[in-house]
């Protein structure tokens, strides 16, 4: 995968700054928000990413809320949105699903690197 701009939006600071040293480390520019908000406002205000990954169980909106914003708002068209959570219940994924994800991650079940090539892989078959 060519270098992507990827923003990671996760409330647990030690998971956001392993995640974003992981991204950076293997060639992409990496933005961080540790709230909805804070990403909601980057994408209204221009901020492009080819990627977004985010954590459903977050302070004030959640992950869900936001997918549904940026897709309703036509926020980021071309970013792969891709849930990057521990939330594994089947109903989170369906809802995640319909609300039109590009990927799910449960990050309990996943290293880093799998992370990694986990987004890869979900990017890749976005283009194809």
């Amino acid at each position: 995968m060519s270098s992507k701009k990827i923003l990671i939006i996760d409330d647990d600071r030690f998971l956001l700054d392993m995640y974003a040293l992981k991204f950076t480390k293997s060639g992409h520019e990496v933005k961080t928000a540790d709230s909805t908000e804070t990403g909601l406002k980057l994408v209204r205000d221009g901020y492009a990413p080819d990627v977004i990954l985010v954590d459903i169980i977050m302070p004030g909106p959640d992950g869900l809320e936001f997918l549904s914003a940026v897709r309703a708002e036509k926020l980021a068209p071309k970013a792969a949105v891709i849930m990057l959570t521990n939330q594994s219940d089947s109903d989170d994924i369906g809802r995640s699903k319909k609300l039109g994800d590009d990927g799910y991650i449960i990050k309990a079940t996943s290293i880093p690197s799998e992370v990694l090539s986990e987004v890869e892989k979900i990017v890749a078959s976005k283009k194809a």
